[in-house]
């Protein structure tokens, strides 16, 4: 196993159950919910000195669901051109999130999810396994649409374990 492939199975290994694609709305859901009982004051929250706040979150969340959406629809389509990876720090230090009000980051985020969700429930199965490149490494449309789950998955782990005792 390569590098790469240890390191995206750490994503696969958080989806809760093999029907990723329920598991795209229910992780969704659970994002929706959890922010929507947040305040303000609370989505401004970083768990310590240089990490994102709750807000830079939600948005690296959307961004990163984008980036992943337009990897799917490009090798969906059997787009054989190289795709760049992105760097996540740097979305997240120009994103602004922290300007913007919660709610408009939620409803952001809602719509990237419901859009990703149709994406996926319409492909044709048949380019379920078309492979593609990005950021130098060969992944295929379902791949990637389990990561969107097993990314979120992740952060909400780590919303839970690290932001949420302390607020």
């Amino acid at each position: 196993m390569t590098d790469f492939e240890k390191y995206i199975q750490r994503y696969l290994d958080l989806i809760p159950s093999a029907d990723w694609l329920q598991e795209l709305k229910n992780t969704g859901e659970k994002t929706i919910e959890l922010y929507s009982g947040l305040t303000e004051e609370q989505s401004l929250f970083a768990y310590a000195e240089g990490k994102w706040t709750l807000k830079e979150l939600l948005l690296h969340l959307s961004d990163t669901e984008r980036v992943f959406q337009y990897r799917i629809l490009a090798f969906a389509r059997g787009d054989q051109n190289e795709l760049p990876g992105f760097d996540e720090e740097i979305y997240a230090e120009n994103s602004f999130a922290n300007e913007r009000s919660l709610g408009s980051l939620v409803e952001e985020y809602r719509l990237v999810r419901k859009s990703s969700q149709i994406l996926l429930e319409t492909l044709h199965p048949s380019v379920a396994n078309n492979v593609g490149t990005a950021n130098g490494n060969p992944l295929s449309v379902e791949t990637i649409g389990k990561l969107i789950v097993g990314h979120n998955e992740h952060h909400l782990n780590m919303i839970n374990e690290r932001y949420l005792p302390q607020l």
